[in-house]
């Protein structure tokens, strides 16, 4: 039978971490932050936010990265969501705007995309950093308990120390 492409892409490789010693607790946490950066309002941003959050926790970067990119889909789609909620956090007015506009003004000006959008784009990051942080910890504690079972399922090794600071 032949795997699916988000089970070669995604879940084989999360059950590989998991066979190596990366510990439940890391893993989740790894991805859950990673869910939460990659959905981050401000394109082009979320690579470097993934990055920085995998060195500064001594999380698994692979991992974090890999939730990233398939989390792009979801950024796009939660961009104007978010540009809404920070129009009515902020009371701005209602910038009439759609993704595809969005993407034609980058590819046409992108200074000008950028200087157009800025304090709608600064609205939704703030609206972004009030949700982000409690987005983290229920999705931590919602992945946790299903690495810790699929661990035992698996039969994951006990973490050793080069996998523990993966």
């Amino acid at each position: 039978m032949k795997e699916s492409f988000i089970y070669r892409r995604l879940i084989r490789p999360i059950l590989e971490l998991l066979r190596q010693g990366v510990t439940p607790e890391k893993l989740a946490l790894s991805l859950a932050l990673g869910l939460v950066l990659s959905v981050f309002p401000a394109v082009g941003w979320t690579t470097t936010l993934c990055a920085l959050a995998a060195l500064i926790f001594r999380l698994n970067l692979p991992a974090i990265q890999l939730i990233n990119y398939f989390m792009y889909p979801a950024q796009i789609a939660l961009l104007l969501p978010f540009f809404r909620l920070g129009e009515k956090v902020f009371r701005a007015p209602h910038l009439p705007i759609s993704i595809p506009h969005i993407y034609r003004m980058a590819h046409a000006n992108l200074w000008g995309a950028i200087k157009f959008l800025w304090s709608t784009t600064w609205h939704a990051m703030v609206v972004w950093a009030v949700l982000a942080p409690l987005s983290t910890v229920l999705l931590y504690y919602v992945l946790l308990p299903v690495f810790r079972r699929v661990a035992q399922r698996i039969g994951a090794s006990q973490p050793t120390v080069e996998a523990e600071a993966a």
